[in-house]
């Protein structure tokens, strides 16, 4: 489904992302950690296209990237949510998810009224269609956010920091939404904080650590590495 190949982002004398390999496969969920400054969120902004690589290739379901710009790129499958929520605060719920099915996917009014509705059930949103979004809580912010990715019906989902800041009763209701959206055959990358998360979900999790693959593997072999605990998972016993 994914495979970026050599792929490297500096900022002036700063290397963020180094000559980085990583392939994903259809219907896989992939976590992804590492410290603060470890390349993360730039990682996503290559894939998603707000940023544009050095050198390097982005392919997706055999097509490269190169060029594509965001709006294409989402047009093309790939939907993502942003770490901190910005829904528009005056429009409801449903009207935030209709924006995003129409201009991020393309589709018809018609068609995307019922792709909101549908996601808005999917992500337990329905109750609260016609509730403007600045009066919504954390947890429905974070709803929100992956019902707006979810209305472009993509084929593969970049998950960014959706279980911070959430009770752990909380990040359950989302790791069930999240495995429903799996279940439909859905790929999904998803960068956390939260271990207790991405151990429940993940099939494979990766470290990033200087622009570059720390390691990877397994969930509990990953987490067991002395050497990932040196470099990132003094806060794993916080997270859970």
């Amino acid at each position: 489904m994914l495979e970026l190949v050599g792929l490297s982002r500096n900022f002036g004398g700063l290397k963020v992302i180094d000559k980085l390999d990583l392939t994903v496969a259809d219907r896989e969920i992939v976590g992804i950690i590492g410290p603060n400054g470890a390349g993360k969120s730039t990682l996503f902004n290559l894939i998603g296209g707000n940023l544009t690589p050095d050198s390097g290739r982005i392919v997706y379901a055999g097509r490269e990237l190169a060029g594509t710009t965001v709006w294409g790129r989402c047009r093309l499958g790939i939907g993502r949510t942003f770490q901190i929520p910005k829904p528009f605060t005056h429009m409801s719920v449903f009207e935030n998810v209709l924006v995003a099915a129409i201009h991020g996917g393309g589709m018809t009014i018609a068609r995307a009224k019922h792709q909101a509705e549908a996601v808005l059930e999917t992500t337990g949103l329905w109750h609260r269609h016609a509730v403007d979004a600045r009066r919504l809580p954390l947890l429905d912010l974070k709803r929100l956010e992956l019902a707006k990715a979810l209305a472009s019906a993509p084929k593969l989902l970049l998950l960014d920091e959706l279980a911070g800041g959430l009770t752990e009763a909380e990040c359950n209701i989302l790791l069930d939404i999240v495995r429903e959206v799996h279940d439909s055959g859905t790929t999904i990358v998803w960068i956390e904080h939260v271990i207790r998360a991405l151990r429940r979900i993940a099939g494979r999790l990766v470290v990033l650590y200087g622009g570059a693959i720390f390691a990877s593997g397994p969930p509990e072999l990953v987490l067991a590495d002395d050497r990932v605990k040196e470099i990132y998972l003094g806060t794993e016993g916080q997270d859970g």
